[in-house]
């Protein structure tokens, strides 16, 4: 029973990140106007479908993405002529004066297009940055950026006083208990710091903070002060989801900056088994991992997803950019023949770490 709760759980994660991206194109082309023929989650053989308004929903064996279909080759009727497609009521407002019901993609204007394509990435920070919020907000309580206490020996107790608000360290501003800590690596440093002390803005031109380390010398505390915890408020909360978003997204961009530049290699990859499993261990642990890893993975889409990778949305935008400045698109045997390189070469790569994944459980 634990092992099926833990795999709902974890396709609940792992489907909402796919189902809220496809969304995002979805809920784009319909404002636009743009008729949307099929809605789909996962691929291959289909096991569930409905159709309303023109539009048919559907669920697909392999949950390893999703699709906007937004036009079908024509359908022609017992007398051999074209079957007329079904027009969806015309939308009382719009994103843009020039949207009109019942268009199909291809004829939208190059801005529409690019606005669809952005949408399912835009779909995803969106979900990142709610998740994020939640689990903030679940907390209670949160570090404050004003000095409750010293370490023993404590260095930056020379400069530093209790009840000091720190403002600046180094020149870069200290909103949050995240941005404090995140201005510390872990070594004794000397620092230029703003306090806001007794009501006045002090500057300290050399704070020396070490680490505080445990009995084997490990480091458990990246200062040698501590914080005062402070009641949640809406302020503190955006300013934390904020930081958190920035951290995420940070991270991962450094994580596909060193795999282009070689730092890294692919084994250091996951694929599609891989990630199933990260959110199962996740689900296991407790349901703020879990959001935790969602918020993770559905901002790794969002930017994956904008990379100028062929095939990928970042790619389609590019072209779209072009032909939206200057009037002509990219012709259309150009962006196939990259489209299919792209895409030949991403499933090469997901076959190559998904049988990295494969050979980790045996």
């Amino acid at each position: 029973m634990t092992a099926l709760l833990t795999g709902l759980a974890s396709l609940l994660v792992f489907g909402g990140v796919i189902l809220v991206h496809e969304l995002g194109h979805f809920m784009a082309a319909r404002h636009c106007g743009i008729i949307v023929e099929e809605f789909s989650i996962g691929f291959g053989p289909c096991l569930w479908s409905t159709k309303k308004n023109g539009t048919t929903y559907s669920i697909r064996l392999l949950p390893l993405g999703g699709y906007n279909l937004f036009s079908r080759p024509p359908e022609e009727d017992e007398e051999g002529e074209d079957a007329t497609p079904f027009t969806p009521p015309p939308r009382k407002t719009v994103l843009f004066p020039l949207a009109v019901g019942g268009r199909k993609f291809e004829e939208a204007t190059a801005w529409q297009r690019f606005f669809v394509t952005l949408c399912g990435a835009l779909m995803n920070f969106v979900l990142g940055i709610a998740v994020l919020l939640v689990l903030v907000l679940s907390q209670g309580r949160t570090g404050s950026t004003t000095v409750a206490d010293f370490g023993e020996n404590s260095q930056s107790a020379a400069v530093l006083q209790r009840g000091d608000t720190i403002l600046q360290i180094d020149g870069k501003p200290c909103w949050t208990v995240y941005t404090l800590s995140g201005a510390f690596d872990g070594t004794e440093k000397t620092h230029t710091m703003k306090v806001l002390r007794g009501g006045e803005v002090v500057s300290l031109p050399a704070v020396t903070v070490a680490p505080t380390l445990d009995e084997n010398g490990n480091v458990l505390y990246g200062t040698d002060f501590r914080v005062a915890s402070q009641r949640m408020s809406a302020k503190n909360a955006a300013a934390l989801t904020g930081e958190m978003f920035r951290y995420y997204s940070g991270a991962i961009l450094g994580g596909f900056w060193e795999l282009f530049t070689g730092k890294a290699g692919v084994e250091e990859l996951s694929g599609p088994i891989g990630t199933v499993s990260a959110v199962s261990q996740a689900v296991r642990y407790g349901w703020r991992d879990a959001l935790s890893l969602m918020a993770l993975l559905t901002i790794n889409v969002g930017i994956f997803n904008l990379l100028p990778i062929p095939a990928l949305d970042g790619c389609k935008l590019l072209f779209l950019l072009w032909e939206a400045l200057t009037g002509h698109p990219v012709p259309e045997r150009a962006q196939g023949f990259v489209n299919t390189a792209g895409m030949v070469a991403l499933l090469w790569l997901m076959l190559l770490v998904t049988m990295q994944d494969i050979s980790r459980f045996l």
